[in-house]
C-alpha cells in the first residue's frame, strides 16, 4: 500500500519457553493512529518492544520507511537505523533526573545526532511549546508533576522528527486529572499528522482519537476495525466481553 509507513509480519517472541507472540502481524499507514487495547499479558508491550529492538524477536519482519528488517538478526547498524525513524514513549518516562526538561529534550539531538546546541535548543523549545511546557524548561523532574513529566517526555520524541511515536500505555502511572493533559498533548500530535501506535487504556482516546482498533489477546491479534466500527459494532463475544468490562470499570 503506498501510504503503509509500518508493516510487521510474523512476529513472534518467546519468554522462558513460553511464547507469548504468535505470528503478528499489523500495519500502520502514515498519518494514522492505532491503539491497540486487550487484557493485561495480552502481548501489548512485547510488540511494541519488538517493533523497536528493545526486545529482540525470535522472528519477524519490519517494514518501515523503505527499509525491512529482520526482528530476530539485524545487526547494530540496522537498529540504529529504524531507532532513527521512530521515538518512544515509555509508561514512566525515562527522564534524566539531573538533567533539566530542556537538557532532557535536547540530549539525544547533541549527543547521538550530533546536532549543534543552539540549533537543538531551539527545536527543543518550540516541542516544548507545542506540549504546554516551555515555561518549565530550566526546571528539573523532580520539581514535575508525573502529567508534566510525560509531557516533556512526548515532546523529547517529538524532537527527534520521527516517522512513528510508539507509546507504551503513556498514562498508565498517572492520576486522571493528569491524564488528561497527556492525552490532549496525544490529540493534537494527531491532529497534526504525527503516525502514532499506542498501547492504552484509555477507552476514551482509543475511540475518539484513534483511526483504528487492534484488540489483542493471548499474544494473538482477535480483532481489527476502524475506532468507531470497533465500539458500536464488536466483532465477535471476546470483544463485546472486554468492552463491558472496561466500561464497568470506568464507572
Amino acid at each position: 500500500m503506498a501510504d503503509e509507513m509500518l508493516r510487521l509480519s510474523g512476529v513472534r517472541k518467546s519468554f522462558g519457553g513460553v511464547e507469548v507472540l504468535h505470528g503478528i502481524d499489523l500495519t500502520v499507514r502514515r498519518g494514522e493512529v492505532v491503539a491497540i487495547l486487550g487484557p493485561s499479558g495480552s502481548g501489548k508491550t512485547t510488540l511494541l518492544r519488538c517493533a523497536n529492538f528493545l526486545e529482540r524477536a525470535d522472528a519477524g519482519t519490519l517494514e518501515l520507511g523503505g527499509g525491512r528488517y529482520d526482528l530476530a538478526s539485524a545487526s547494530r547498524r540496522e537498529i540504529s537505523e529504524v531507532r532513527r525513524k521512530t521515538a518512544f514513549v515509555f509508561q514512566n518516562y525515562n527522564l534524566f533526573r539531573n538533567r533539566t526538561v530542556l537538557g532532557n529534550v535536547t540530549e539525544g539531538l547533541i549527543v547521538a545526532r550530533k546536532m549543534p546546541r543552539a540549533r537543538a535548543e531551539r527545536i527543543a523549545r518550540g516541542c516544548l511549546e507545542r506540549v504546554g511546557m516551555a515555561a518549565r524548561a530550566d526546571a528539573y523532574p523532580a520539581e514535575l508533576s508525573g502529567g508534566q513529566q510525560q509531557r516533556v517526555a512526548i515532546a523529547r520524541a517529538m524532537a527527534t522528527d520521527p516517522e512513528i511515536i510508539y507509546f507504551d500505555e503513556p498514562t498508565s502511572a498517572l492520576d486522571p486529572e493528569l491524564t488528561v493533559e497527556v492525552l490532549g498533548s496525544m490529540r493534537r500530535l494527531a491532529e497534526e499528522g504525527m503516525t502514532m501506535l499506542v498501547v492504552t487504556h484509555e477507552m476514551g482516546f482509543a475511540r475518539n482519537v484513534a483511526d483504528r482498533v487492534v484488540f489483542m489477546e493471548g499474544g494473538a491479534v482477535v480483532a481489527e476495525a476502524p475506532a468507531r466500527e470497533f465500539f458500536e459494532y464488536p466483532a465477535n463475544e471476546r470483544v463485546r466481553t472486554f468492552l463491558r468490562t472496561v466500561s464497568g470499570a470506568d464507572e
